[in-house]
């Protein structure tokens, strides 16, 4: 309890962080998984007692855009008052590189999923994805995958799948693509660089990309390079990196990426949705 009790100077540095920084999400665990494992050990080299459920009013945490379990790669989290920034982050820019398979459907539209088709590829050229690349840049309409973080009536819709209720499609929705380019092709394998928008799944591209080309495909790896102003490269600390010293230079060294807050407000008004696309 930090009622009457003097915080040690560790703990004392730990709640006085705030602001965003990057770690590294290894494939595996859930987003909230990694966040969890972040808090319990910062809470622990401050020597804080957690009882129970009380741990989340201890120490204000948040990350700013899931990352799929399978995936890896950035994942940017705030911090104290950093919570309040993660908004604009889940609106902001994002780079993945995506590995795809072509010949092959799954449910879940990745590799952790039941094989629902299969379907030749043999026929498909270099050339082909390529040009079927051009149709998936710019403003393009995307239907979310069923098996996704979105909510129904509260309830996550892979979670509702994953009980076997029928779950209904979300609508199509609008969502941007940057920069698309094809790093390497052996086949059935295709590699992928995207530069997205907030929203996007780069799943149903990978999905969508395969029917295009009269087969079918599914997404074999995921890793995130970039969020907002944040790289895999410079800015994602390692799990050894998890200490109070090192998020607080971490910190100190992000704060200088983001852009200053009034500018955020400005630009809120002008174009909802569009928030710090421009961190380049």
């Amino acid at each position: 309890e930090a009622g009457g009790v003097v915080l040690g100077k560790s703990a004392e540095k730990l709640f006085s962080l705030s602001g965003l920084f990057a770690v590294y999400k290894p494939k595996g665990p859930t987003s909230a998984g990694v966040l969890n494992l972040l808090k319990e050990r910062l809470l622990a080299e401050a020597g804080v007692q957690t009882n129970g459920n009380k741990r989340n009013q201890v120490l204000k945490i948040g990350h700013g855009g899931t990352l799929d379990s399978a995936a890896a790669g950035v994942l940017v989290v705030g911090i104290g008052k950093g919570t309040k920034m993660l908004r604009t982050m889940l609106a902001g820019s994002k780079k993945y590189t995506a590995i795809g398979l072509l010949g092959k459907a799954t449910d879940t539209l990745d590799a952790t999923g039941k094989v629902t088709e299969e379907k030749p590829y043999d026929q498909i050229t270099k050339g082909d994805l390529e040009n079927v690349l051009r149709k998936f840049t710019g403003d393009i309409m995307q239907v979310p995958p069923l098996y996704s973080a979105l909510k129904k009536d509260g309830e996550r819709l892979s979670t509702l799948m994953k009980r076997g209720e029928a779950v209904e499609a979300k609508p199509a929705r609008r969502v941007r693509v940057y920069s698309l380019s094809l790093q390497q092709f052996q086949p059935p394998l295709f590699t992928l660089d995207v530069e997205c928008g907030g929203g996007f799944y780069v799943r149903s591209l990978v999905s969508d990309i395969g029917k295009e080309l009269s087969t079918c495909a599914t997404m074999q790896e995921l890793t995130r390079t970039k969020q907002g102003p944040f790289t895999l490269e410079e800015h994602a600390l390692h799990e050894d990196k998890w200490t109070i010293d090192e998020i607080a230079r971490s910190l100190e060294h992000c704060t200088s990426l983001l852009p200053d807050e009034p500018s955020h407000k400005k630009l809120k008004t002008e174009h909802p949705g569009e928030t710090a696309v421009s961190c380049e």
